[in-house]
């Protein structure tokens, strides 16, 4: 019999090959970020291992997708439920700069054990179709006829998925099948796109578009991790992969000062062959640039009075040694065998830096009318939306404090 963790260990490894055959610079992206990581090791040792082992360095990922609706979510989160990846935050990237139309949460392990294995996450978020800052009564109706008249899982995955959760676990025929649906519903579709629909929604917002402008949903990105993003940056430079313009999230720390929270950058998102459905019904080749290849460098977790202070003044606000951190209750530690202070990793996401990897790689910024009314979309909406639990990542990480004192 297949555990979900065994499982989710399969999933990720099967939608890695799968963007890899895709886009054929997300592996390079991944052998230079093993390199880095084998550099560092080589020059730090132990120490380079305090925020996880190299073996699960090396096989952590992050990929990301997009849904249009809370039915869709509801669907995404029984499938990565089968998984043992449960839906953890709430993150409102319409109060980004430039805003993005979407609401979304991280599924992921919840427990120390199971983050050691394999933390394999996915950043979901789904299209807020009614807010009138960006969609006019015309367009939402469009939206949803569009998105209520296609089908993103089959019912078979999702049965499947569901004997998962029931049973928790899944003969190895069925969990084949399973992954050979789930990885084949986050494949890139090879149907036309309505070039009309996909451009006016374009015009609105890109994430729109490849939201509600496709008839099917598909990997937008898959992370690896490394332990120094500032080298494998300038590595992938040289290699002749464009980058984006900077590294989100905190900036590089001094030698010897705890790194913390979450730093991303990636490569730029690659012109990639797509069909088009002209007006007149004919079907002609062209291009999309939607989907890139990030990375990222993870620290140490910070408490809410830590984010508070992050937020306010900066990384320099921080005290910069595990102690002060720790004594000042301002970042996550559990004590080790010998008693010193093991850093709790950060396993989750930072909202403006997700907004500026999203608007790095996009054509253009779209356009808002801040004056229009916004929807109502809140952690309890997400909850709703969901079906299940959506875990709050500072319960989690005290919880994980708690266990380790």
């Amino acid at each position: 019999m297949v555990s979900p963790t065994e499982l989710r260990t399969r999933f990720a490894s099967s939608l890695s090959a799968l963007y890899g055959r895709e886009v054929p610079a997300y592996t390079t992206l991944v052998e230079v970020s093993q390199e880095v990581n084998a550099d560092v090791i080589a020059a730090s040792g132990a120490e380079a291992e305090r925020l996880g082992s190299i073996e699960r360095v090396t096989a952590e990922r992050h990929g990301a997708i997009r849904v249009g609706s809370p039915s869709e979510i509801g669907q995404v989160a029984r499938i990565f439920g089968a998984c043992g990846m449960y839906p953890v935050g709430f993150y409102d990237l319409r109060e980004a700069n430039p805003p993005i139309p979407v609401v979304s949460t991280a599924f992921r392990p919840i427990d120390r054990a199971e983050l050691a294995r394999n933390p394999f996450r996915i950043f979901t978020s789904v299209l807020v179709a009614d807010d009138r800052r960006f969609f006019d009564h015309r367009t939402e109706a469009e939206l949803r006829e569009f998105l209520d008249a296609r089908t993103l899982f089959p019912g078979e995955l999702l049965s499947l998925a569901d004997r998962m959760e029931s049973r928790g676990s899944l003969s190895a025929a069925d969990a084949d099948r399973f992954l050979s649906l789930a990885t084949a519903a986050f494949e890139l579709s090879p149907d036309p796109v309505d070039r009309a629909w996909y451009r006016r929604l374009e015009e609105i917002s890109g994430v729109a578009a490849d939201i509600g402008g496709v008839p099917s949903t598909h990997i937008n990105h898959l992370t690896p991790r490394v332990l120094d993003i500032d080298a494998l940056y300038s590595r992938m430079r040289e290699r002749g992969i464009e980058m984006i313009d900077r590294i989100q999230g905190p900036p590089r720390t001094a030698p010897g000062r705890p790194d913390v929270l979450l730093r991303q950058t990636s490569f730029r998102a690659l012109s990639e062959p797509r069909r088009f459905r002209e007006a007149d019904g004919s079907v002609t080749e062209g291009a999309l640039r939607v989907r890139f290849g990030e990375v990222e460098q993870r620290g140490v977790a910070l408490t809410p009075a830590g984010r508070e202070l992050y937020d306010a003044h900066g990384i320099r606000a921080l005290p910069d040694t595990d102690t002060t951190l720790h004594e000042a209750d301002l970042a996550y530690y559990v004590r080790d065998e010998e008693g010193g202070l093991s850093p709790i990793v950060y396993e989750d996401f930072l909202p403006r830096s997700a907004a500026g990897i999203f608007a790095s790689n996009l054509t253009g910024e779209g356009r808002s009318d801040a004056s229009q009314r916004a929807s109502v979309r809140d952690a309890s909406w997400l909850r709703d939306a969901l079906g299940r639990e959506l875990h709050d990542p500072y319960a989690l990480y005290e919880a994980e404090r708690a266990a380790g004192a």
